[in-house]
């Protein structure tokens, strides 16, 4: 009885072994939703594959749901977009080593015939201060993402708490900017997007950017490392890997000219410290 029972150890101690020494050539990363959308965590993703052999997976979802599924030690690393969560985050423990990667910036977008009269506008509080003074409709993504986040930062610059029947807090936000921007084509309503997802959806939505350029609307873009003291299981050196990867000359350059043989300009621009593209 001895013998079976040591034997039976040693077989489930051998699959334990076989799945760990599989999962270790892997990466799992938690990401913000809009990158996604646009193709560029994809693209990064199978091209890190074939260099490395070290297969990245993801998971999108908002910066606020993606860092609350981190904190589960399910993933290895995350790739988002709100700094202030982001040092939350960081400061309870669960992650370390974050990194610049890339940016692009959030417009806001508006029926053509614009009623808030905000086409043209410098400053982004101040045209959201004339969407509430018109009651506009608007629509919110309402969601702790990183996209709800930069645009309450917009309304707390505006001195605006908005609330009414024209500040749409739109129940399928959690479904991504793709879907918040085509629920507000059809409300012809206005909101905060990033550009990427707008130059994505260009040729299915009559909504135009009307305000941008303001240093604010700038939408910068992190990795981060799950802490592994908090959790050992986590994948640190293969992690730490891809991060490197990604703030390298080679994806730092696959970011610079992504999407511009299609939409006549970048998505995203490189973004990490050590490289000047």
């Amino acid at each position: 009885m001895r013998s079976v029972i040591i034997l039976a150890f040693c077989l489930c101690a051998g699959f334990a072994l076989s799945e760990a020494a599989h999962a270790a050539g892997e990466v799992r990363m938690s990401s913000t939703i809009g990158p996604v959308d646009a193709g560029i965590v994809p693209l990064l993703a199978k091209t890190y594959e074939q260099k490395s052999g070290v297969r990245v997976t993801f998971d999108a979802a908002g910066t606020g749901a993606t860092l609350e599924k981190a904190k589960k030690g399910n993933f290895d690393m995350v790739m988002v977009h709100a700094r202030k969560l982001e040092d939350q985050f960081i400061a309870e423990g669960f992650g370390r080593d974050r990194r610049d990667v890339m940016y692009n910036d959030f417009v806001i977008l508006g029926p053509k015939d614009d009623p808030a009269r905000i086409k043209g506008l410098k400053s982004a509080p101040e045209a959201f201060a004339a969407i509430a003074q018109a009651k506009a409709p608007f629509v919110s993504r309402n969601d702790r993402s990183g996209t709800h986040v930069k645009e309450m930062e917009v309304w707390e610059k505006a001195g605006i708490t908005p609330s009414g029947d024209w500040y749409d807090c739109f129940a399928d936000g959690k479904k991504g900017n793709k879907a918040t921007t085509l629920y507000t084509n059809g409300k012809n309503a206005y909101t905060l997007m990033d550009r990427a997802t707008y130059l994505t959806l260009k040729k299915e939505i009559s909504l135009t950017p009307l305000v941008e350029g303001d240093r604010i609307l700038l939408n910068f873009i992190a990795v981060i490392a799950v802490n592994p003291e908090k959790f050992p299981s986590v994948h640190a050196a293969e992690a730490g890997a891809f991060m490197d990867w990604l703030v390298g000359s080679e994806a730092q350059g696959i970011i610079k000219t992504f999407g511009v043989d299609t939409y006549g300009e970048p998505l995203f621009f490189p973004n990490a410290k050590k490289q000047q593209l």
